[in-house]
């Protein structure tokens, strides 16, 4: 009706207003204010789509929902989008489609999925609780991505996966990961949680392999707050992801429902040793759980996706400063690397002291902090040292030095959207006053 499209707009208009009045940029104070390694980048838009989906009153996924996985297969090029409501839920769903019963090929309890032994903890972890062996490799210096001269090493008759990170928006060898993947009959995932719109020798990362994940944390390249997505362009993977993903069941009548269902099946399912017909949205055919995001998440999302392209060139800039201001100092630090294929829409700007510096990583990242330089450790380091991992089943390839060492030595700053020219310069201004004191 004509006086509630005129009353929404001009709740909007004054959303808009209320952005300007409380969250618009406030003006950098070198020394004072905080220079974070990463941030929510965001504007009235953000916020009036997520007013906008509340008038609604879609609490669930819903319209926006719908719409954001299109814009996002769009913007990835693939087939199937499954939103979810965090990166590690991606890894869940995404790492419990490929044990589904109903996969003849699927994942069984005891076989084994490499990964790097550097990762995020929430990248392991499904391989855990689903009952599978991780197999450990380890990660090279530079570019912290897996080392893939360990793949050969790390195979056995059990092996029937790899998941692996691609490090900070630094792309792995994808080069030697499909030719091992290949060679072997292994299902290859790719977490690109902090590599959204990375490229390797052109193509996007995470469309190599039969299954990919994203986040939407407020860390990474866009958000949503939480939020996270699994993709693939295999249907078949995607129609078992968004069962995972919705509690197990079989029905995918999420957003249209007519009598009979989107499905058209669902007042015709049978139940094996129950007479008469059973409602197919109470039909389950995994052992799923309730991993959705909302509608007004969704909102935001579609809000950021229009950003994006702008958000990673920002990165991608912001990474060279930075890289060509710091790498004077790589008589104590290795500057990051990158493979000559690779186009990474870099996440973080990584840093390793080496073993021969005057100093320790601590030295020098308790001075950035405390001169308002956030930094932030390689995530878990060699995870196998976290006391939660210490007792897993697993095995490993070699004793996993370089991991241990960038477990001491390595960690990042950020390159996000939000930081400007006085950001980098006082950012690079506090290297030089470290050194300076050295």
């Amino acid at each position: 009706m004509k006086e509630f499209d005129e009353l929404r707009q001009s709740i909007l208009a004054q959303v808009a207003e209320y952005y300007q009045a409380a969250h618009a940029e406030r003006i950098f104070v070198p020394g004072k204010t905080m220079v974070h390694y990463a941030g929510r980048v965001y504007d009235a838009r953000e916020m009036q789509h997520m007013v906008s989906a509340v008038l609604d009153f879609w609490l669930t996924a819903g319209p926006y929902a719908e719409e954001f996985e299109k814009e996002l297969g769009s913007f990835l090029n693939v087939r199937e989008v499954i939103p979810v409501n965090s990166g590690s839920s991606a890894n869940l769903v995404a790492m419990s489609t490929l044990c589904s019963r109903q996969l003849a090929e699927g994942l069984r309890a005891g076989d084994e999925v490499i990964v790097p032994a550097t990762s995020f903890p929430t990248t392991v972890n499904p391989i855990i609780q689903n009952n599978l062996v991780p197999v450990f490799v380890d990660s090279c210096l530079g570019d912290y991505n897996l080392d893939t001269s360990q793949l050969e090493a790390a195979l056995s008759p059990r092996t029937r996966a790899i998941f692996f990170a691609h490090t900070l928006g630094n792309p792995a060898d994808m080069d030697a990961v499909v030719t091992f993947g290949k060679k072997n009959d292994l299902f290859i995932l790719e977490d690109t949680c902090d590599a959204l719109g990375t490229t390797w020798d052109g193509k996007m990362v995470g469309t190599f392999g039969d299954m990919a994940t994203l986040s939407f944390y407020p860390a990474h390249h866009m958000t949503m707050g939480e939020g996270g997505a699994v993709y693939t362009n295999r249907p078949r993977l995607a129609k078992i992801a968004r069962a995972v993903r919705d509690w197990g069941r079989d029905c995918w009548c999420d957003y249209e429902n007519p009598v009979n269902g989107k499905c058209g099946i669902r007042f015709e399912r049978e139940v094996p040793g129950i007479s008469g017909f059973y409602d197919h949205r109470y039909y389950y055919s995994e052992i799923g759980y309730n991993l959705k995001l909302t509608d007004p998440q969704a909102a935001m999302g579609l809000a950021q996706l229009k950003k994006l392209p702008e958000f990673i060139a920002r990165r991608k800039s912001n990474f060279s400063y930075l890289y060509e201001h710091l790498r004077r100092f790589d008589e104590f630090l290795i500057m990051p690397s990158w493979h000559t294929k690779a186009d990474p829409s870099w996440f973080a700007f990584p840093i390793y002291v080496r073993e021969s510096a005057p100093f320790m990583r601590h030295d020098l990242t308790r001075f950035l902090e405390m001169n308002k330089v956030q930094t932030r450790l390689m995530f878990a380091g060699n995870v196998l040292r976290q006391p939660a991992y210490q007792h897993i089943a697993s095995r490993s390839v070699g004793n996993l030095a370089v991991s241990d060492k960038i477990m001491r030595g390595g960690f990042f700053i950020g390159v996000y959207p939000g930081l400007d020219k006085p950001r980098l310069d006082y950012m690079v201004e506090q290297f030089e006053a470290f050194f300076g004191q050295l």
